[in-house]
């Protein structure tokens, strides 16, 4: 009579043993000395290693200051701005530099103000990239992208990655749940079948 709870033990089985996996990513948060062995969740215990592997990573292989330098000074990302830039221009040579320089206002008229506005414009062309290149690589030299995810990493609460995690992938992992307790029924049944044979 018995042999027949040998499925519904397998399911319970094997759904505690995928519960208990997920748990111990995170639990217990400080080690626990069980006589034998240390108990310790997985990321609380090498949170230091993974902060310093993954900060090399996004550093090395998902991170690249060559990319962004080549998206900004993309010459169509460059046009894209050029009408705002037009507009600035415009109003600086119209209305501010008169306001700052009465006197050049009586022999700049418009023909001369646009004859400047297009020269500028022309070699801000040529500028911004040579800027934002520089910029970049100030930003490369001062900026350690491994060091800054390495460090985000490391101070990390455990407690709220785990809430983090629980709170995205509830369906996931209530599935993984399930699963594990679908395979121990599976055995269970191939248990009993064996038994009963």
């Amino acid at each position: 009579m018995y042999l027949y709870f040998i499925p519904l033990l397998g399911a319970f089985i094997g759904w505690f043993t995928n519960w208990a996996t997920i748990r111990l990513l995170f639990r217990p948060l400080r080690p626990v000395n069980l006589g034998f062995i240390k108990l310790q969740g997985i990321f609380p215990k090498y949170q230091q290693q993974w902060a310093q592997l993954l900060g090399d990573t996004v550093a090395t292989q998902l991170f690249s200051f060559d990319a962004i330098r080549t998206k900004l000074t993309d010459p169509e990302q460059i046009k894209a701005i050029m009408p705002v830039v037009e507009s600035h221009l415009d109003t600086f040579l119209r209305e501010k530099l008169p306001k700052a320089m009465p006197v050049l206002s009586m022999f700049i008229g418009d023909s001369t103000v646009s004859q400047i506005k297009g020269v500028l414009v022309e070699e801000l062309h040529h500028l911004f990239p040579l800027l934002i290149g520089q910029y970049v690589n100030n930003l490369e030299r001062d900026i350690n992208i491994q060091q800054m995810v390495a460090t985000r990493i490391s101070t990390l609460s455990a407690t709220e990655l785990e809430a983090a995690l629980h709170a995205r992938l509830r369906k996931p992992l209530q599935a993984l749940l399930w699963l594990g307790a679908g395979i121990g029924f599976v055995i269970g049944i191939v248990q009993l079948a064996i038994v009963l044979a």
